[in-house]
């Protein structure tokens, strides 16, 4: 990571920090955390790591969910998250319907690139892991440039192996995770591994267990 960029990690809302509904977590007590969820994002922040989300939520084109809704849904999961000793800098968020045809819909970038200027990231994404729980969000990654890792939870869930590697076999360098606290125990374990050493290589390898 840069010297002077800060080490920042994006995350998928739904399926990642919090379990799947298909349709849509329309009000506060419909989110609810993955098992270990918090916690990891709370170990990530203690070594120094920013999280943001970056979260398609068409239910808010389609009519769904209102914007009062979706600010009631973040407080709760920031609430929840600060009793763990964890926080979310900032929610990027895609507001559209896929008819809409926006620049911010993941397989798109749009969201990712807004949170490189937000945080001066002008060497682009490439130490950014971006965790994902879809294939569409993988694809997201790749095109932002960031380093793309993907959580069996959510939408991942069910994979047969077959699945898995479909969705792997067109991206770059994937790491398989079980779940967010795996992802925050290879992230945590790399950092360590690499403290004192220059110019190692730290691109991660392709796991599919």
């Amino acid at each position: 990571m840069h010297p002077h960029h800060p080490k920042l990690v994006i995350l998928g809302r739904d399926g990642v920090l919090n379990l799947y509904r298909e349709d849509h977590v329309k009000a506060p007590e419909e989110w609810q955390p993955v098992p270990g969820a918090l916690e990891a994002v709370a170990r990530l922040n203690q070594a120094g790591w920013h999280a943001v989300l970056a979260t398609n939520q068409a239910g808010i084109g389609r009519g769904l969910v209102d914007m009062a809704s979706l600010n009631a849904v973040h407080r709760r999961m920031m609430q929840l998250l600060a009793d763990k000793g964890g926080r979310i800098d900032a929610v990027f968020f895609c507001p559209h319907a896929p008819e809409e045809h926006c620049d911010c819909r993941k397989p798109l970038p749009g969201l990712m690139l807004q949170i490189a200027e937000r945080y001066g990231l002008d060497g682009g994404l490439s130490r950014v892991p971006m965790v994902c729980d879809t294939a569409r969000d993988l694809q997201a990654a790749q095109a932002a440039g960031c380093e793309p890792h993907l959580v069996r939870t959510g939408r991942a869930a069910t994979l047969t192996d077959e699945q898995l590697a479909s969705w792997v076999g067109g991206i770059e360098a994937v790491t398989v995770h079980a779940d967010l606290a795996a992802f925050a125990d290879f992230v945590l374990h790399r950092e360590h591994a690499q403290l004192g050493v220059v110019g190692e290589d730290s691109r991660p390898t392709r796991l599919t267990t």
